[in-house]
């Protein structure tokens, strides 16, 4: 009954899905693109068996990079299905992995759809990553006998209080999860609570995150040379990385207050769409910027801010600043990955709010390779002492680079973790 309930309001909420794909694509025209595939309809040809990942959008995507392409190495005769629920999401899918892999997007959640999806490609085993339980994908699942893993799973007291409040639509279907990877023994807890009145243990493992053993592509180095050209390598350069609304306007405030002239600033925001927001925000500023997509010589002296308005460069961006912050943490959206910027190096800032990637900033923030800022004041302060000090920030970039070697190894345990459950007759 809870199950037939949570399907009623997936199709009521659906009636409202063309109208916000829609209003999205004014600023987003891709997502106009592939309609079809969200209501479960596909044309892409499967020539080999399936093995499933699904991963939202960028960072779930980038996350999964190495467990990706090590499956790719250990299974040749399996072809991997990446799905997405963004374009982002998609696009960086294709950066990463080119024709190498299927992509497509994870239809809405209704049982037709998860029907034609199943049916189609006929996945020998299926991955969600972190908090992705969508549970008429997961009964269809059980009821074909196809593994169903959650992997690299993370959840906050937040989050896990909003399913507890769902009832027994989710304690019954995290039961029919075949096997869970935590990134820690936290999110372990967590999931378990999900099921405690029903007394049932999962078959949860704790394994690592994922994002400790991505590897920096081999031309990021060199992409960021090129930009640390055009930003002037004698310039002090912050990077203020996936930026989350509101969150630029403090950022400049506080390069305003730190009062450091000859600092260049990048700002990269989180989502594509709002890059012609945040340069209005620059002009209405009066600061004079120029966007990246239009950078091809160094940057003019009187220029304060760089517009980080491209895809699939966060590396290059990382390789080619003295400090990063990152965003998502100034306000209250619980953050994002940090890890990316401390295998490239670099001092790190984080705001206040983090829940989302707690265990790894405190991990960060214990090994001296990041510092926390509470507010504007905080994070100008944290500039003005990390820009006054070379010393400093070369010490920090040691201990990042010491911090992100020091905690990988998640990649080889989920990936034995989906050899204990694959198929082995393909």
């Amino acid at each position: 009954m809870s199950r037939l309930i949570y399907t009623l309001l997936i199709y009521l909420l659906i009636l409202f899905v063309p109208f916000k794909l829609l209003w999205r694509g004014i600023r987003q025209p891709e997502y106009r693109q592939h309609w079809a595939e969200r209501f479960g309809f596909f044309s892409l040809p499967v020539t080999k068996p399936i093995i499933w990942m699904h991963c939202v959008s960028v960072g779930e995507t980038r996350g999964a990079a190495p467990l990706i392409k090590l499956l790719q190495q250990r299974y040749p005769q399996y072809q991997i299905l990446i799905t997405h629920a963004t374009p982002t999401g998609r696009e960086a899918g294709e950066q990463l992995f080119g024709d190498s892999v299927l992509r497509c997007y994870l239809p809405y959640d209704t049982p037709g759809a998860v029907a034609r999806f199943l049916n189609h490609f006929q996945p020998q085993l299926g991955m969600l990553m972190e908090t992705e339980l969508w549970f008429n994908l997961i009964a269809g699942c059980k009821v074909r006998g196809i593994p169903i893993l959650l992997v690299n799973a993370r959840l906050s007291a937040k989050s896990a209080q909003g399913y507890l409040r769902l009832g027994s639509v989710v304690r019954h279907g995290v039961q029919q999860l075949t096997a869970i990877a935590a990134q820690t023994s936290q999110d372990a807890v967590r999931l378990q609570s999900l099921v405690q009145p029903d007394g049932v243990e999962l078959p949860v493992e704790v394994m690592g995150n994922l994002k400790f053993d991505v590897t920096p592509p081999v031309a990021a180095v060199e992409q960021g040379a090129v930009l640390r050209g055009h930003f002037g390598r004698n310039r002090p350069v912050f990077l203020a990385a996936s930026t989350r609304d509101g969150e630029e306007a403090m950022i400049l405030d506080a390069i305003t207050t730190g009062q450091l002239p000859q600092l260049l600033t990048v700002i990269v925001p989180r989502h594509p769409q709002r890059f012609d927001e945040v340069a209005n925000l620059l002009t209405r500023r009066g600061i004079h910027f120029v966007r990246r997509s239009g950078l091809s010589e160094p940057v003019a002296a009187n220029v304060q801010v760089v517009l980080g308005d491209s895809m699939g460069e966060m590396f290059a961006y990382y390789a080619a600043c003295d400090v990063a912050f990152i965003g998502g943490s100034l306000q209250p959206l619980g953050g994002q990955n940090l890890i990316e910027a401390a295998a490239m190096s670099k001092p790190v800032l984080i705001g206040p709010h983090t829940f989302n990637f707690a265990v790894a900033t405190e991990m960060a923030i214990s090994a001296k390779a990041a510092w926390r800022v509470q507010d504007v004041a905080d994070l100008a302060r944290a500039l003005q002492r990390l820009f006054g000090d070379p010393e400093l920030r070369q010490a920090m970039s040691w201990k990042a680079l010491e911090f992100s070697a020091s905690a990988g190894g998640a990649t080889q345990r989920i990936a034995d973790m989906v050899a204990r459950y694959l198929p082995h007759q393909a």
